[in-house]
């Protein structure tokens, strides 16, 4: 950051310059680029700049390296740890690549499709469903969320406990480099073995070390069959008894299999048209998902699992979604939490993963914690099972608003994140670092591993320009 500097009036014209005038904003034209999605954070740039081009992008990149301007990376803004805004000084330049939106190649026999990092999820999705292929990425937000962001931040979603985070669903990318150079990577071979994978390293790096421009995406047959249920189970470890056993038998075709607290169903009820297909309101629900090939006896394996469950108490009752309406009332009730939330307003919000046999013993704690730090506050704790990762989110109590109880965020998040680093976790699941958890990863990370990471960030992008703040704090 100390290399960094403001840009000044002939720097930002000629930024502009590159862009083309007519795609380069400041002013009160780019407020829209400066927030996040929760409203933490108001950012300040000098200039946001949209270019139309791979060309572009490295144009600009090796303008602002050399004259040591900062460059943030800007994909959909849905991004929830504040790696797309920055009040910080020196002021940067915003980059978004909102116009570079073509599908490159749809290659079905490939079982691939190459995007521009500007394309939404949905759109990729849509791709793929009229190749008749699927892209099992699935999020909340793919309506506005961009592909190469899902990469830059190794985007997790529901399916990642069959398919992977959005890293295991690419086969290479473009990218520019801090020094503006390109970076040629869209191959779709499933096998290269030269030299360092240059791929992985820049997935999940938050726009740290260069600008993801384009992907190759994996695309796979469609499931033939589909079956969804939703079960109320006793608890936590009851849950995860239950996927083990459904895993024993149906192996790797359990595709998604989510954890959700009746906190989280409460906070829904008064939507309008909400029905609750579980009638005993349970304290905790799964909703299971198996898919595989037609005709291949899912249906009766399951519902013998299924028995078998409700036999050995894992389960206390259940629903199974006999149409592709009833499938999408089902996920409407997991896709609908975090809407949920906000609606409420939580004190503190974490994003964590845990090694699955230890979830039921993080939960019982962290709820003590919590309760000790302010007895009232409200749970909902609801996430993605299978692959270990939680949501943990606290509220305040009913009739009392958030903001009365801000003060007490820091130590919340405290509290639950020394639990997850004592238990072997990770403070950050899905949603990366950005900025907001930049300390936290000082404070929780190996030391090794942060020494090369800011080895490869020096060597990659010696004068910091690339997303300044980010992931690795200054210093």
């Amino acid at each position: 950051m100390s290399d960094l500097v403001d840009p000044s009036g002939d720097q930002l014209a000629e930024l502009a310059r590159i862009a083309g005038e007519r795609h380069a904003f400041a002013g009160g034209d780019i407020a829209r680029y400066l927030v996040e999605p929760r409203g933490l954070v108001r950012g300040s740039a000098a200039m946001v700049l949209c270019p139309d081009s791979t060309e572009t992008v490295a144009a600009i990149i090796r303008f602002c390296s050399n004259q040591r301007i900062g460059v943030i990376p800007y994909g959909g803004g849905t991004g929830v740890v504040g790696g797309q805004v920055s009040s910080d000084r020196p002021l940067p330049v915003v980059l978004s690549l909102e116009r570079m939106r073509q599908i490159r190649a749809v290659l079905p026999e490939e079982n691939a499709v190459i995007s521009d990092a500007g394309v939404t999820l949905a759109e990729i999705r849509a791709v793929a469903e009229a190749a008749d292929r699927f892209f099992p990425l699935s999020l909340a937000s793919e309506g506005s969320c961009q592909i190469g962001g899902n990469l830059a931040t190794n985007a997790g979603g529901v399916q990642v406990l069959r398919y992977g985070n959005a890293r295991d669903l690419c086969l290479g990318i473009e990218a520019v480099l801090p020094d503006g150079t390109i970076l040629h990577g869209l191959k779709t071979l499933r096998k290269d073995n030269t030299g360092y994978d240059l791929r992985n390293l820049l997935i999940g790096a938050e726009g740290t070390l260069g600008v993801i421009t384009g992907a190759a995406l994996k695309l796979f047959p469609h499931p033939g069959t589909t079956i969804t249920a939703m079960l109320s189970v006793p608890g936590p470890e009851s849950a995860i008894m239950l996927l083990r056993q459904l895993q024993d038998r149906l192996g790797d075709n359990v595709t998604a299999f989510e954890l959700i607290k009746q906190q989280g169903v409460a906070f829904l009820r008064d939507w309008p048209g909400f029905r609750d297909p579980l009638a005993d309101d349970p304290p905790w629900r799964v909703l299971a998902e198996v898919t595989g090939p037609a005709n291949s006896g899912l249906e009766a394996q399951f519902e013998e699992a299924m028995e078998a469950a409700l036999d050995r108490g894992l389960a206390c009752d259940g629903v199974m979604a006999s149409s592709v309406g009833q499938r999408a009332d089902l996920w409407a009730i997991r896709e609908r939490l975090p809407e949920g939330n906000r609606r409420i307003g939580a004190i503190a919000s974490h994003d964590i993963a845990l090694p699955i046999a230890r979830i039921p013993e993080f939960i019982a704690r962290a709820d003590g914690c919590v309760a000790a730090i302010r007895p009232g506050l409200r749970i909902n704790c609801f996430g993605h099972l299978g692959d270990g990762n939680l949501h943990y989110n606290i509220f305040p109590p009913e009739g009392e608003r958030a903001a009365v109880h801000a003060h007490l965020r820091s130590e919340l998040r405290e509290a639950v994140h020394d639990l997850v680093h004592a238990l072997g976790g990770s403070i950050s699941a899905e949603h990366g670092i950005g900025r907001f958890k930049a300390a936290e990863l000082v404070k929780y990370g190996d030391p090794a591993k942060l020494a090369a990471m800011r080895a490869i960030k020096q060597a990659l992008d010696p004068y910091g320009v690339m997303n300044p703040g980010a992931v690795l704090m200054p210093g």
